[in-house]
């Protein structure tokens, strides 16, 4: 997942956090790349992870 937005330590905390928290999802951000590498296991949706993104401010740019 590539993410838009993201400029420090704390945003990239703040993005994994927030996909974390969603059941069935093992996220890890990398800021230097602004993307995020996702680990499902159950079934979640890109539109379920993008809303998630996008709620705390961030720009989803593309699911990979």
């Amino acid at each position: 997942m590539v993410i838009k937005g993201m400029s420090c330590g704390h945003c990239s905390a703040r993005v994994e956090k927030v996909l974390n928290a969603i059941d069935g999802v093992e996220a890890t951000v990398d800021l230097e790349s602004n993307s995020a590498a996702i680990k499902l296991s159950a079934d979640v949706s890109n539109e379920v992870l993008k809303k998630a993104v996008d709620a705390i401010g961030y720009t989803v740019v593309e699911v990979i």
